[in-house]
């Protein structure tokens, strides 16, 4: 996780984030230093729970709005992979950062075996935001993607074909002022935890496209628990699965447990426990929430 020092609504996303919105009457630095709290609590109640947490402060020359949601740009796997990946906004390429991996590597012991950099395709104006743009089951490998403007179907096969991932691509759709316009990111819709799928099944507008997801996740014996459109909106489908001290943890912001049905919360606490933390000024500002703070990481230990 990175703590934010520049937070701040990004203009460049916002033309296809349209989660995003001003907050009126609350100066710039007022602003961060919401952001902060809401980030330092949030990093408190994973700490609890037993999740192990790796900070690390956003500093120069990595200064830019969206820095606390590093997972668009990194992600870590179990044979000792680190995937670097391509952005859309030229003002959030300045993310990557090459201390991360040393510093998993070199405090936290941590095996980095290889980092598979797919930035090229920012050169070909084509894009992938890491796990963003694409939901992976890492038991089933699948890697479900809903195309838009930040995941482009070439980049997400190139991916699957390196890191051993069968691609499931399909489009999904959001109404926003009665238009019904691309999902920016798939995991504002869908998340996969251990043994069940957290779907807005009303996003995916092809009957034959929805069928295809549907299949797939009653193939690998998941329990598909249908959230709405206005869910979303809420950021129920930002959700991310943790390893606690108890066991799963399902992270996720007090506005999207707020959102859930009592059945829905029932359905997800024979799975998992649930975590939930207020992100209010994240969510506005940055049209992100806990899932899209957090990269999660699945490197081995050194010398296991």
């Amino acid at each position: 996780m990175v703590r934010p020092h520049s937070f701040r609504k990004n203009e460049e996303t916002a033309t296809n984030n349209h989660y995003q919105r001003d907050i009126a009457q609350a100066s710039p630095k007022e602003i961060i230093e919401r952001a902060q709290e809401e980030f330092d609590g949030l990093v408190a109640q994973l700490t609890a729970a037993g999740v192990e947490v790796v900070v690390f402060d956003e500093a120069e020359p990595h200064e830019t709005p969206d820095a606390l949601f590093p997972n668009n740009w990194i992600s870590t796997h179990a044979d000792g992979t680190i995937a670097l990946y391509p952005m859309f906004a030229p003002n959030r390429r300045a993310e990557r950062r090459e201390d991360v991996s040393l510093v998993l590597e070199h405090q936290f012991g941590f095996d980095v075996r290889q980092i598979i950099d797919f930035t090229e395709f920012e050169s070909h104006n084509k894009f992938l935001e890491g796990t963003g743009s694409i939901v992976l089951d890492r038991i089933n490998r699948k890697a479900y993607a809903a195309l838009s403007d930040r995941t482009d179907a070439r980049a997400l096969e190139h991916f699957c074909d390196q890191l051993d991932f069968e691609p499931m691509a399909f489009q999904a759709f959001q109404t926003v002022d009665n238009q019904r316009l691309p999902i920016y990111h798939t995991n504002v819709m869908m998340s996969i935890g251990s043994g069940y799928a957290l779907v807005c099944l009303a996003c995916i507008d092809s009957d034959e496209e929805r069928k295809k997801v549907v299949d797939a996740i009653a193939q690998d014996g998941l329990e598909l628990i249908a959230i709405t459109e206005e869910q979303v909106n809420q950021f129920a489908g930002n959700m991310l699965e943790l390893t606690g001290y108890e066991g799963p943890v399902l992270v996720m912001s007090a506005s999207a447990h707020e959102s859930l049905a009592p059945g829905q919360i029932e359905k997800l606490q024979q799975h998992t426990t649930l975590l939930h933390a207020p992100l209010p000024t994240i969510e506005t500002c940055g049209g992100g929430s806990a899932r899209c703070m957090i990269a999660e990481i699945h490197l081995p230990k050194q010398n296991a």
